[in-house]
């Protein structure tokens, strides 16, 4: 008999379709906000108006807005950036932008909770994942003020609890979390997403395919999981080719963005994820893969590796991306290959001589310890980034 539990996120709202300068300013005052800090993308701000539109909807509500967040969210950018708020008497957190500032913003309101000034003290918090699997997470506070989030790629890391944040000496990507982490409300409007380069929208559609494919194929999966996963990559299949032949499509923006959020239904209650993310957070913090292109690289491979333990469930990966016939492995690559993006980690900037690192330090994230298929050591990690090479 199939047991479960599901647990809801402490999300209050995504509101999507709707403008998101003026919903934002709805979001502030429905919250009483005085002083909004914003994080916002160095590109946006630089070559687009949206942050304007954002200070003429908020006005004196707008207490600063920090733009410096580079990839993979590292530490020192983090710490900046609490420092600022801090400063700034900031009662509320908003983000314009990808992954890495939404990530941020989660990392913030956890500084800010816990009292964190330096970089360094972020050691006493981060999960600390031993080679068979096993996660130690010190208690910390909760953050101490929420976020709004205006996503403008479909990574999807708004809906989640946690984040990752990169300690740039060591070159490792970490992971920090608290329920509260998770933002308020998620803002979706497919016209905060032109700007946004085509490789990188596509690309991290891919990176919600990976969630939605790798939450089906979940011995945990859960029904309401399964549900939205399905319809996510129905959602997405046709969205992201629809974006590709038509960047100004608005509806297929929408239909990816919608798509983006239902992937993560599964994250939300805890399903866990396998290989391809747990081997994408170290190609991220260590060869500084972006979000979206590891998930190109590694999935379908991780796919065909678990195929001979889940090929019932993949085949609903398979139907719901309408290739009822192909193997999942194969419907995954076709969609990848068809977006015009790298199917090879050559192709991404990764070095023969870096990948007995990567499987080493694959061992260290839980979510290869949780992979369908069982993964016993960085030997068999290495096969699968030799099959990826």
């Amino acid at each position: 008999m199939l047991t479960g539990t599901y647990r809801f996120p402490p999300m209050e709202s995504v509101v999507y379709g709707t403008p998101f300068a003026e919903t934002l300013r709805e979001q502030v005052e429905t919250a009483g906000a005085h002083s909004v800090f914003l994080l916002a993308s160095g590109t946006i701000l630089r070559d687009t108006d949206m942050v304007g539109d954002i200070r003429r909807a908020l006005g004196n509500r707008l207490a600063g807005v920090f733009a410096k967040i580079g990839a993979h969210t590292p530490r020192v950018d983090v710490v900046a950036a609490t420092n600022a708020a801090r400063e700034a008497g900031a009662d509320l957190i908003a983000t314009l932008g990808g992954g890495s500032v939404t990530d941020a913003a989660k990392m913030v309101a956890f500084c800010l909770g816990n009292d964190i000034d330096d970089p360094a003290r972020l050691d006493d918090y981060r999960a600390r994942v031993a080679a068979d699997g096993t996660v130690a997470r010190a208690a910390a506070k909760p953050p101490s003020l929420r976020t709004v989030a205006i996503p403008t790629t479909l990574s999807a890391g708004e809906y989640t609890a946690s984040a990752g944040c990169t300690d740039t000496a060591r070159g490792v990507k970490e992971s920090f979390g608290h329920p509260l982490m998770m933002p308020k409300s998620v803002l979706l409007d497919p016209r905060a997403t032109l700007h946004t380069p085509e490789w990188l929208f596509l690309s991290t559609g891919i990176r919600a395919v990976d969630h939605a494919v790798e939450d089906i194929c979940s011995p945990e999966c859960q029904p309401i999981s399964e549900g939205a996963s399905y319809h996510a990559l129905k959602l997405l299949g046709r969205g992201l080719t629809s974006v590709k032949a038509d960047p100004l499509d608005l509806d297929a923006r929408l239909d990816c963005q919608l798509g983006a959020w239902l992937s993560m239904v599964g994250s939300q209650t805890g399903v866990p994820k396998g290989a391809s993310h747990g081997i994408g957070h170290v190609l991220g913090g260590t060869a500084h893969v972006p979000h979206g292109y590891t998930s190109c690289v590694m999935l379908p491979h991780v796919l065909r590796y678990n195929a001979a333990v889940n090929a019932s469930r993949q085949a609903l990966v398979s139907e719901a991306m309408g290739r009822p016939d192909m193997p999942a492995a194969d419907a995954v690559a076709a969609l990848i290959a068809g977006l015009g993006l790298p199917l090879r980690l050559r192709d991404v900037g990764v070095k023969a001589d870096q990948l007995d690192h990567i499987a080493e330090l694959s061992m260290h994230d839980r979510w290869v310890h949780t992979n369908p298929r069982k993964i016993e050591g960085p030997a068999v990690v290495r096969e699968l980034l030799d099959a990826a090479w």
